[in-house]
């Protein structure tokens, strides 16, 4: 059991948010009635690591208000040490709206976020993060697209958990919308993969920043600068792994598992994030990584909600088991 005052072995930062699903079919502006949950590619991961039993550390900021009370309370109930989330007197907890999926289909989501408290994150918010007790680091190209602050931020951690001696992983995530440039989203984002151990890319966020087709030379383009592995998600059809952990260089696809019912595509690949690094943290191969990945990321669309389908170790026991 991990002592209350003792500080987080693996650490996250970002912004989540107050999220309203809808609670019917239809088009946003239809929809009479919504159920609140949270949202954040940096808190599904967070949450899903949490509930296998990591000691996760939450890094960010929220508004002063109740939506920001909500979110603490709710990480907090999840296991994540919220020691380094700041109550924000003067900006806004960020929302989202998002529409029943249907069919499978990848849900309209509408974000108000402009101006959020987590936008103002800066390096001065991660003065008391001990980087020598860190174990692991997850990022995303989530925080560099909010501002110039929470950018300086995101590379402020990156080189002290690098520099402390800590893995890191990295999923691109990106966000078009936020970045005010195709360019600069590229380039910034393929800089902070550079500085990480594992990068985590879907196919097309893949082909989209190193402009490569296959998920062989888009694994090599980041292998080439300086990634140890690189895990590509393929959607329905698993994923694929190349690098060289364990001193032994490898590729191979995995592929993904049977879904009855795809009820919400939101979150899939946080799911597979939290299924390889949780693996790869437990000392397992990278071939059981990405088939631990693949086996959450589709637990993860047979619900709704972004973390809702994130299985507690308990369950993830259960699971392989029945795979063996």
């Amino acid at each position: 059991m991990t002592a209350p005052d003792s500080a987080p072995t693996l650490l996250t930062f970002g912004e989540a948010m107050t999220m309203f699903v809808a609670a019917s079919s239809g088009e946003l502006a239809d929809v009479a009635h919504f159920q609140r949950r949270i949202a954040g590619a940096d808190t599904n991961v967070a949450i899903g690591l949490a509930r296998l039993g990591f000691h996760v550390g939450w890094l960010s900021r929220v508004g002063r208000d109740s939506f920001g009370t909500y979110l603490r309370r709710t990480l907090e109930a999840e296991g994540l040490d919220c020691r380094h989330l700041v109550d924000d007197p003067d900006h806004p907890t960020g929302l989202v709206f998002k529409a029943r999926a249907e069919d499978g289909a990848d849900p309209h989501v509408e974000y108000f976020r402009r101006g959020s408290a987590a936008s103002h994150l800066s390096p001065d918010d991660a003065a008391a993060v001990d980087f020598a007790a860190l174990r692991h680091l997850h990022a995303t190209g989530i925080p560099p697209a909010l501002s110039a602050s929470a950018r300086d931020l995101a590379e402020h951690v990156l080189e002290r958990a690098r520099d402390a001696g800590a893995s890191i992983s990295f999923d691109p995530n990106l966000r078009p919308a936020l970045w005010a440039s195709e360019r600069e989203m590229c380039t910034t984002i393929n800089a902070l993969a550079a500085r990480a151990d594992w990068v985590l890319p879907g196919l097309a966020e893949g082909r989209r920043l190193t402009g490569l087709d296959t998920p062989h030379d888009i694994a090599d383009f980041y292998l080439e600068r300086g990634a140890q592995a690189v895990f590509i998600k393929l959607g329905p059809e698993g994923s694929y792994y190349r690098g060289s952990l364990g001193g032994r260089e490898e590729s191979f696809t995995v592929p993904g598992f049977d879904v009855a019912e795809v009820v919400d595509t939101v979150g899939a690949g946080d799911g597979f994030a939290v299924g390889a690094i949780s693996a790869l943290l437990d000392g397992r191969s990278p071939r059981e990584a990405v088939r631990r990945g693949n086996l959450i990321g589709a637990q993860a669309v047979q619900v709704i909600g972004d973390m809702e389908g994130l299985p507690h170790r308990t369950r993830l026991v259960e699971l392989e088991a029945n795979l063996a």
